[in-house]
């Protein structure tokens, strides 16, 4: 039987970001990808020009729908708009959470060209009901810092603490993303309980990174569908590890894309077509640091 993978997030009509990212890499890592809308945008490579929520209740039948057809194996939660949303998801969640399978929450606030795509008033219920329900929470620093009613890590060491300060919070596991801190080596924070690991790559130098959060989010759902993670166990390292060697390879074949009309301008997508890297380890790895 084929391994389902769910998306609940919003559209990017330029293929880079949201459902459509997210649908073109579950179907690199060999999975059925199924999605359910809950935001439309107007945005290019350039940037969003408009975002507009869909009605609660739609996003909720859209769920329903899938939930009660097929057989869930992992679930991945992008941008979500509004506090009605939110709260309406988190519901839905609450109440049939064993059909989700693992959820990955991927706590989309601000896109990458600097344009907002939640609600304020929607963090602290994603913070409060969502989190908790999530066995995975990847947050940039700037969404990371929102979450945490913080400012923004400015090195390594606050990136760290506010990892642990999300599990603190609730999260079961939190991978909180590095790519806004200078330098050659980009460097994430994944923490649970009792554990902290902070996992490096070198940074490719390009500017085509649309949608990287929201392909990095489901590269992670689609691997621990593929690896088997379940949410009795939680989701596992090389289920991190290896969403992340996904990104560094769509990342690096992208590098010299020029899509658009503007050269030089924007920011480009990944190529979401590259074959996902078949694990290769267990556990720790060169590039990984316990902290």
């Amino acid at each position: 039987m084929r391994l389902v993978c769910f998306s609940i997030a919003g559209s990017d009509p330029s293929g880079g970001a949201g459902i459509q990212a997210d649908l073109k890499t579950f179907s690199a890592f060999g999975v059925y990808g199924c999605a359910a809308i809950a935001g439309l945008t107007a945005q290019n490579t350039q940037g969003v020009r408009r975002a507009h929520p869909v009605a609660p209740d739609l996003v909720v039948d859209q769920v329903t729908a899938v939930l009660d057809d097929l057989h869930v194996a992992t679930t991945k939660i992008g941008m979500l708009s509004d506090a009605e949303t939110v709260a309406a998801v988190a519901d839905l969640v609450a109440a049939r959470r064993s059909e989700f399978g693992i959820l990955v929450l991927d706590p989309v606030m601000v896109a990458t060209s600097g344009d907002r795509l939640l609600t304020e008033d929607a963090a602290a219920i994603v913070r409060d009901r969502l989190l908790p329900l999530a066995d995975l929470v990847t947050p940039n620093l700037p969404e990371a810092a929102a979450l945490l009613g913080r400012a923004p890590a400015v090195d390594q060491d606050g990136a760290v603490d506010q990892a642990r300060a999300l599990v603190a919070a609730g999260a079961r596991a939190v991978l909180v993303k590095g790519g806004h801190l200078e330098g050659d080596t980009l460097t994430d924070v994944f923490a649970r309980l009792g554990e902290v690991v902070e996992l490096s790559a070198p940074r490719i130098a390009t500017r085509n990174t649309h949608g990287t959060g929201c392909t990095l989010s489901s590269a992670i759902a689609a691997s621990a569908a593929v690896l088997g993670d379940t949410p009795a166990a939680g989701i596992g390292l090389e289920s991190i590890e290896r969403g992340r060697a996904y990104l560094q390879a769509a990342l690096r074949a992208a590098a010299d894309w020029e899509f658009s009309r503007h050269p030089g301008v924007g920011h480009g997508p990944v190529d979401h077509l590259v074959t996902p890297p078949a694990p290769t380890h267990r556990g720790a790895r060169p590039g990984a640091r316990r902290a």
